[in-house]
């Protein structure tokens, strides 16, 4: 984001925005694991090494496969908070989304984007995190670029899942990635949950660009396929011109598989 130079007289910076989340990052420690070691705890120190991300980004990859044959809704909220509370401004807009056979993103808005946000304006940066890293999804091809920490194992929105802390091994410029925690199933390496930021943070003499903590709600849809539902934060970002409260919700919703197969049979022509 970007606030205005012309409004409150305040210093030009970039929020490369979204969001807050109520859940601070797990440390780089391990969750608590019961004493004894049971058939399923000795499969996850099997799983504690690279395996184990493997696994998730294979399942992850089947997943975002199956994603690409459906439709969904992507609804954006980011709303500006001041110090009592009070929404002072929100961007608000709405875009369904379909992927073409060769793995193409296609919007199609479906509520024009609107904004009353007097301190905050949305960069590219936003936009692609909104994109990418919002519902983030570690594909294998991805396996190079990052690190990971086995944190034990926890319940998680009712699912008993490994956790695990990645981020990435090297930041390059230009690139965003994804830091934080995943929660996984252990019955197949669904993602079920994750907690995190995008980064890297970029400060300048010139410009700021803080990325938030979020959180994003992974849910099944057709009973199998577990797809982002929701993304939520609520964050300060503290720039060199004053801290600022930001707000934001995205949804996922409406899915449709829009995949069929057909058959087109040739006859006679008289």
């Amino acid at each position: 984001m970007q606030t205005s130079a012309t409004q409150y007289g305040r210093r030009v910076r970039n929020i490369a925005l979204i969001v807050a989340s109520a859940f601070a990052l797990a440390p780089l420690t391990h969750r608590t694991v019961a004493a004894h070691v049971s058939p399923d705890e000795a499969a996850a120190s099997e799983n504690t090494g690279r395996p184990l991300l493997r696994k998730i980004a294979a399942r992850q990859a089947e997943t975002a496969k199956a994603r690409d044959n459906y439709t969904y809704r992507q609804s954006v909220s980011v709303g500006e908070i001041d110090s009592r509370g009070v929404l002072t401004g929100e961007y608000r807009e709405a875009r369904d989304v379909t992927f073409t056979p060769k793995q193409e993103r296609f919007e199609e808005i479906v509520e024009k984007p609107r904004s009353t946000l007097k301190s905050l304006t949305l960069t590219d940066e936003d936009f692609a995190d909104i994109r990418n890293v919002q519902p983030f999804m570690l594909m294998p091809d991805q396996l190079f670029s990052y690190e990971h920490k086995f944190q034990g194992e926890e319940t998680m929105d009712g699912e008993a899942c490994y956790v695990v802390f990645v981020r990435p091994r090297e930041i390059l410029s230009g690139q965003r990635f994804f830091e934080g925690t995943l929660w996984v199933r252990k019955s197949d390496f669904t993602l079920v949950r994750s907690e995190g930021q995008a980064v890297p943070q970029i400060q300048t003499t010139t410009k700021e660009n803080l990325f938030p903590h979020f959180t994003t709600l992974f849910r099944p849809v057709d009973g199998k396929w577990w797809f982002p539902a929701e993304t939520l934060g609520d964050d300060t970002l503290y720039f060199r011109g004053g801290p600022q409260r930001i707000r934001i919700r995205i949804r996922y919703s409406e899915y449709k598989r829009f995949g069929a197969e057909s058959t087109v049979k040739f006859g006679e022509q008289k």
